[in-house]
């Protein structure tokens, strides 16, 4: 199988996209101010045991409906876009799964997640789904909250979850 990848804009910067022949493996914002960086495609490339080859183009329409969603529409991406799961296995992905039904505006528990993904008392390993998630924002772990409602991390930018959320507010 051939990876193939390309760069979409969002507020944040360029996010590293990563497409397989099923859908986008990865959608990453972790450097998004310097997507270039080279450890950023070496670790896909190690996750997937295989480097990607750039494919200008690629995210034409993902960046389409990231435009309509940083302009403040409701968009649910995995009606529009396919995923490919190959980097996430088990309880990990049952939690992104189930918070992928999370609707726009909406927010859940880890806990509130662990209970639909069928492992009450995981908050913690839903944490670590939403840390580790391939799908930053198509799976909108940052709709995901701590039992007292306070916002919690989002990786290294917590201020990008808080604006998610305050984008989707709105």
């Amino acid at each position: 199988m051939t990876f193939r990848y390309d760069f979409a804009p969002t507020p944040f910067g360029d996010a590293l996209v990563v497409f397989s022949d099923e859908g986008i493996v990865n959608f990453d914002l972790s450097e998004a101010s310097d997507p270039s960086v080279p450890w950023l495609l070496e670790s896909i490339s190690t996750r997937l045991h295989e480097p990607p080859v750039p494919d200008p183009g690629a995210a034409d329409e993902l960046a389409h409906l990231l435009d309509g969603y940083f302009a403040g529409k409701p968009v649910r991406f995995d009606e529009h876009v396919r995923l490919d799961w190959r980097l996430t296995k088990g309880f990990h992905r049952d939690a992104l799964e189930q918070i992928t039904k999370i609707g726009w505006g909406e927010t859940a528990s880890y806990g509130e997640i662990a209970v639909l993904a069928g492992r009450a008392g995981a908050a913690r390993a839903v944490g670590t789904a939403c840390r580790l998630t391939p799908f930053s924002i198509i799976v909108p772990v940052h709709r995901v909250v701590r039992a007292d409602g306070t916002v919690g991390q989002y990786g290294a930018h917590p201020e990008y979850k808080r604006y998610l959320l305050d984008l989707e507010k709105n």
